[in-house]
């Protein structure tokens, strides 16, 4: 079983930067891959980014050299660093654990944090 916890979430103008953080509590494992989810209203929920337990990580085109996924494995933590912020990056922010990454790409896993919201201003 695998607890998450997002924050940092907050309201930005364009150009601006956010930090989310992904904090885990597992009894039984090591955190493995996580990848950061967005659900924009209307829309269903899509993933941004992910990265592995080695620290490799893989973006969807759209935030490619604006978001970077970092972690630190002493904290239990995955970090969402966000710059350049546009308005169409304003969402519910979600990260996932307990799936699986293959060949870069990361399949979803079983266990959501309960989001944070990012709103961008023009």
């Amino acid at each position: 079983q695998i607890q998450l916890a997002e924050s940092g979430g907050g309201l930005v103008q364009a150009g601006g930067s956010l930090r989310l953080s992904c904090v885990a509590s597992s009894r039984t494992h090591g955190l493995g891959a996580v990848g950061w989810y967005r659900q924009a209203p209307g829309n269903r929920r899509v993933l941004v980014g992910s990265i592995n337990s080695a620290g490799g990580t893989n973006y969807v085109d759209s935030v490619k050299g604006r978001f970077t996924i970092s972690r630190d494995n002493a904290r239990s933590t995955v970090y969402l660093q966000m710059n350049s912020l546009k308005p169409e990056d304003t969402a519910v922010y979600y990260c996932n654990a307990g799936g699986t990454w293959l060949s870069t790409e990361y399949y979803q896993g079983d266990y959501w944090g309960q989001g944070t919201q990012v709103t961008v201003s023009s």
